[in-house]
């Protein structure tokens, strides 16, 4: 990055959540996502004289839940605003928001980066509707409007510019994300829109306090575009800077192909919206009860888990913050060790065999086409000694995917992989290759160890993989020290 030893970035993120609710914000319309373009709309979404809102009770309970997760101040008395604006796809030609009273002020998010621990500080947290969605590549003359998504819940998470590099406005909105997962109020997938990001950046010489005109590039679809964007933006602005050129406040846009961002227009002030208190709806007070009954429903968060998995299951701190990167990859471990009291077994399998899978077909673990029952009699298998790891990752796992009907037990005796564990079977085969190897198991009785290896390899090959490794090594040690 050009001159980043002379400049400061200062760094503000404002992320927008859709929220896991079955209807919209002030109506009953569906937040179903993938249904034909305007089917989930009314009379009240799409702004028709005479037509009131009603608050969506679950709104304000998803949102006191992020609030206290994130150690925010919880404000009591709420109540919406208009936020005046023209957009296409926003059928009422304002947006009710939260302007003056954010249902959760200051808190902090704290973020991990090489081991050391930082907290970004909040601004706010509201309550908000969506707009629609402009569509510019249906039609070749005309840009098309779908306006399922106008009034579906949003809570935009502001940030003060608290971050100085692109490295931590990654960790921030992956841990944004990780944690509305675990709280089940969104689902965090960007590439869906259903959690958004705009990103504000400045400059300024090292030292300084004063912040300086900011950018800021709207709608970043993926976490490592945002990374990609910022770093992009830092280097502009220096770029900017160190050639006395002016940086203008504006509102721009990230291409993905190219990695560059582009202006789409100077960038409005509060004022240009000309808030005022929404007058459809009353206001709203949060009471102690409410408050106390939110917090009882709060679920075990990433912390808490990656706690619980070292003290009670023994497991290392790098499989317990492994299985807690996100909820669903938790809720799978958990439905494993329903089964089975192995679980360094389970975590195994969840990083190594299943996470691969998952890797090479793009998929998330809710589309995982085994359940965690397989994967427990995959486990008891070895553990009793009928196959081994190795063939159970890689054959059996593999048919298993191939033919989730049946049972490993079948595709075992179907592939004839059951292992060997008879000593008289397992003799025979290291008979015949010590006789192989009369020089190799003379060079190791003179002291080349290491050789055992060799041995054992040769006896899993001549036994198909149907030798019991650990009767093998014992019975072989036994052979080659007499």
């Amino acid at each position: 990055m050009v001159g980043n030893e002379k400049y400061e970035a200062v760094i503000g993120l404002e992320v927008h959540t859709q929220l896991l609710t079955k209807s919209k914000l002030f109506s009953g319309d569906s937040t179903e996502f993938g249904s034909l373009p305007n089917t989930n709309i009314s009379p009240i979404s799409l702004a028709h004289p005479g037509t009131l809102p009603k608050m969506n009770k679950k709104v304000i309970e998803y949102a006191i839940k992020l609030g206290i997760i994130l150690n925010c101040d919880i404000e009591r008395n709420n109540y919406f605003a208009r936020k005046n604006y023209f957009y296409p796809d926003l059928p009422k030609g304002y947006q009710i928001s939260q302007h003056t009273t954010p249902i959760c002020k200051n808190g902090y998010v704290t973020i991990r980066i090489n081991s050391e621990e930082k907290n970004i500080k909040l601004n706010r947290i509201h309550i908000e509707e969506d707009a629609g969605k402009s569509l510019h590549d249906v039609d070749e003359n005309y840009t098309c409007i779908d306006l399922n998504r106008a009034g579906i819940p949003l809570l935009e998470i502001v940030s003060e510019p608290d971050m100085h590099n692109s490295d931590e406005a990654f960790a921030y909105l992956t841990e944004i994300r990780k944690l509305v997962r675990y709280l089940g109020i969104c689902d965090g997938n960007m590439e869906e829109g259903s959690m958004r990001c705009d990103a504000n950046i400045s400059i300024r010489p090292q030292g300084e306090k004063t912040l300086r005109t900011k950018v800021e590039v709207k709608n970043l679809n993926s976490i490592r575009n945002v990374k990609k964007a910022v770093e992009y933006e830092i280097t502009r602005l220096i770029s900017l800077s160190e050639n006395k050129e002016e940086i203008i406040q504006q509102t721009r846009s990230f291409d993905a192909e190219t990695g560059t961002t582009f202006s789409l227009r100077n960038k409005e002030e509060a004022n240009d919206y000309r808030y005022f208190a929404e007058p459809d709806l009353t206001p709203f007070f949060i009471t102690d009860e409410m408050l106390e009954s939110v917090k009882q429903g709060i679920p075990a968060l990433p912390k808490d888990l990656e706690i619980t998995y070292q003290k009670d299951f023994g497991l290392s701190a790098y499989d317990a913050k492994i299985l807690c990167e996100d909820r669903l990859i938790s809720d799978f471990f958990q439905s494993i060790i329903q089964y089975t009291n192995n679980y360094k077994a389970a975590a195994n399998w969840i990083s190594g065999p299943v996470r691969s899978y998952l890797n090479e077909n793009n998929l998330e673990i809710n589309k995982f086409p085994l359940p965690a029952k397989t994967i427990s009699d995959l486990i008891k298998l070895i553990e009793e000694g009928k196959i081994n790891f190795s063939t159970a990752s890689s054959k059996i796992f593999s048919a298993l995917l191939q033919e989730p009907a049946k049972t490993s037990m079948q595709l075992i005796t179907e592939l004839n992989l059951l292992q060997e564990s008879n000593d008289d079977a397992v003799t025979l085969w290291i008979d015949e290759v010590m006789d192989k190897m009369p020089d190799k198991v003379a060079e190791y009785r003179k002291g080349k160890k290491a050789l055992i290896g060799l041995f054992s390899g040769e006896v899993k090959k001549l036994s198909k993989g149907k030798a019991d490794m650990q009767i093998v090594n014992k019975i072989l040690t036994e052979k080659l020290n007499q």
